[in-house]
């Protein structure tokens, strides 16, 4: 164990090069590196995570599982992923993130392999489970590499940058595992993405790096003389990664944070994990139909996630309160278009657009950029798994009360399906509104280095 633990554990700090102009060229290769890992190799990564929302349908048609079978599977991922963001993002601080990161990209990929093979409800939940434990790996190792690499008023931008890996992952998913699947069925579903992410997992080792003083560098806010006001002398206290750590558990605001962050996600992976069987059901589009105004979304968000960034970052001076507020508003138009406006498909694309803006800038905050900025950032992965539990078990109750409400509202006439969606619709929209007002009361939070 002793052993096993050494290879994930971070390296002892070096002493500090000397040369300034090697400093600032290692510093600017080595951001390049990391950013281009955790933004793609996350990004691909994803499709082993939502590559059960693509096989629903064709599950369901075959007799393979229920619509409540696969709230149960799918809720078991959020369950595992909740507590393996929080218990992984506490490793994460102490970790070589290169090593972490990969490893859990490559048992994920394998567990993925293993699910295409499998239609026992029992051995699918148990390997769903799994792979959300390994899954809870990446967003940790993502947002530490960030606040060790990325200084305090810059970091919105590359954060916003790193965010878009969600969409790019949720865009592969809807538009390239969802033509898999309606090419070979639905077991390539989970075979495609896993065997694609073998090879992810060992592009991430090549690219990544440890924390800037185990190669010699000074720490990103020194380099860039980077702190925020009347924080750099508590930074330079003496005091140990774990007292920090639990330190985190002392601030309120995370707390508010983690709880806006779990609603949040209620509507985020509803639409993620349901969003196709609406439109296919309610609304009578083709599974790659329904993937297209998803793929609408995901663009959208990756626009949402940069923009987020930037307005954070330029307009309001790195303060994030003011744009959750207009970014949730965007949001609420576009599930308010998806649910109750014009039907045609140029309406609910604009609606998908509308919401993917405002889901995924609000992704980029709640889900982690703005809880960093109020915890010290060398335990970034702490305060990262303690809003990610609230997220994903939020997230996971989703699943098990949305696919309850769908099939309570299932009927079937001469052998025909009918769903109403009106009470999980309802369910999603509501959660929306209250993690809005939730996070609204952060307005003046204190930031810290």
């Amino acid at each position: 164990m002793n052993g096993l633990l050494r290879i994930f554990a971070s390296g002892p700090d070096q002493p500090l090069i000397a040369d300034r102009e090697q400093v600032d060229r290692l510093f600017r290769s080595t951001r390049l590196r990391i950013l281009v890992a955790i933004t793609l190799g996350y990004g691909l990564v994803y499709t082993c995570r939502l590559a059960l929302s693509m096989v629903k349908k064709p599950l369901i048609d075959e007799g393979i599982f229920t619509p409540t079978e696969l709230g149960l599977i799918g809720s078991a991922l959020f369950y595992t992923y909740a507590a393996g963001k929080l218990v992984n993002g506490f490793l994460a601080d102490h970790a070589n993130v290169r090593v972490f990161f990969a490893f859990g990209v490559l048992v994920s990929a394998c567990i993925n392999v293993a699910m295409g093979f499998s239609t026992l409800l029992w051995l699918s939940v148990t390997l769903w489970a799994l792979n959300g434990w390994f899954q809870g790996f990446g967003a940790p190792s993502g947002v530490v590499a960030l606040a060790q690499w990325f200084g305090n008023r810059e970091r919105g931008r590359f954060y916003g940058i790193w965010s878009t890996a969600h969409s790019i992952g949720e865009g592969l998913t809807f538009v390239v595992v969802g033509a898999v699947v309606a090419a070979f069925g639905w077991r390539a579903g989970f075979w495609f993405p896993g065997l694609t992410c073998v090879a992810v997992a060992g592009g991430i080792y090549w690219l990544m790096r440890d924390r800037p003083r185990t190669l010699g560098l000074p720490t990103v806010a020194d380099w860039r003389n980077d702190h925020w006001a009347g924080s750099r002398a508590a930074a330079q206290a003496p005091s140990g990664v774990l007292r920090q750590q639990i330190g985190v558990l002392r601030i309120p605001a995370i707390w508010v944070l983690a709880l806006s962050s779990a609603l949040m996600y209620v509507t985020r992976y509803a639409i993620n994990s349901w969003g196709v069987l609406y439109l296919q059901e309610a609304r009578g589009y083709s599974l790659v139909e329904a993937g297209s105004f998803l793929m609408a979304s995901t663009l959208a968000g990756i626009v949402g996630c940069l923009a987020f960034g930037f307005v954070s970052d330029k307009v309001f001076d790195a303060r994030r309160p003011p744009a959750n507020l207009l970014f949730a508003l965007c949001e609420l138009a576009g599930l308010l278009l998806v649910f109750y406006g014009p039907r045609d498909a140029a309406s609910l694309t604009l609606a998908f657009i509308l919401y993917g803006v405002g889901l995924n800038g609000l992704v980029t905050s709640l889900g982690g950029l703005f809880a960093v900025d109020i915890a010290p950032k060398r335990v970034a992965g702490a305060v990262m798994g303690v809003v990610g539990i609230f997220s994903y078990i939020g997230a996971a109750l989703q699943e098990h009360v949305s696919g309850y409400l769908i099939e309570r509202g299932m009927t079937v006439v001469d052998g025909v399906r009918h769903y109403d969606f009106g009470p999980a619709s309802t369910l999603w929209i509501g959660s929306s509104v209250v993690s809005m007002l939730l996070v609204a009361t952060l307005w003046r939070v204190r930031l810290r280095d």
